[in-house]
């Protein structure tokens, strides 16, 4: 096909350019920045079901995840409620503030419904390049840990055991995953000791 120039058309775009990747999107703060992403994957008796995750860029904890059955903006926001629940012990407006969000341009994250809210919570908006994957590598790697340790050994009947299943998931990670850049300590004891830390400078 390629040698008689059948090969459909593609359109890669222009590339950024080494300047796209300058710097790093690691934090040393947790709540610094988030980034949020979705993935699928098939129910036995519901067919496909969507799976919508938030790490933090820093402790690489699990802020907040989610499955429904079908993958709309309302239901990409279910992880970050979640996440402001846990890490600012609130939900209302503001209450994120100094917090960004790293996201792609999937439909869920750019639409209008989705920007308000996180918005209103005080979040900055924080899009990656477009066709540019590794802007939001911290929770596209995550959606691999989670791939390789849940999703591809494990089958679930239904999207709500599926639900159930993330969430212990989260658990079990964000407490007994150990993290070589934090010298092996596990997401929620680098949130710990940052915290408690903050508390002795007060």
């Amino acid at each position: 096909m390629r040698e008689n120039k059948l090969l459909a058309v593609r359109n890669l775009g222009r590339p950024h350019g080494p300047k796209a990747h300058d710097g790093t999107i690691k934090t040393e703060r947790v709540d610094e920045m988030w980034g949020t992403d979705m993935t699928t994957t098939m129910t036995a008796r519901e067919g496909n079901a969507s799976i919508f995750l938030a790490v933090d860029h820093c402790s690489l904890e699990c802020v907040g995840i989610h499955a429904a059955r079908y993958g709309t903006r309302f239901e990409a926001l279910e992880p970050i409620r979640q996440g402001v629940r846990h890490s600012f012990g609130a939900f209302g407006p503001a209450v994120a503030e100094g917090l960004t969000l790293r996201h792609d341009n999937g439909s869920q994250y750019v639409s209008k419904v989705f920007q308000e809210e996180i918005s209103c919570l005080g979040i900055q908006s924080s899009p990656s390049f477009v066709r540019e994957p590794q802007g939001n590598g911290i929770a596209e790697r995550f959606v691999r840990t989670l791939k390789e340790n849940l999703l591809w050994i494990r089958r679930f009947d239904t999207v709500e055991e599926l639900r159930l299943a993330l969430l212990e998931f989260k658990d079990t990670y964000n407490r007994e995953w150990n993290i070589g850049r934090h010298d092996y300590k596990t997401p929620s004891a680098v949130r710990a000791i940052q915290k408690e830390a903050v508390n002795i400078a007060v």
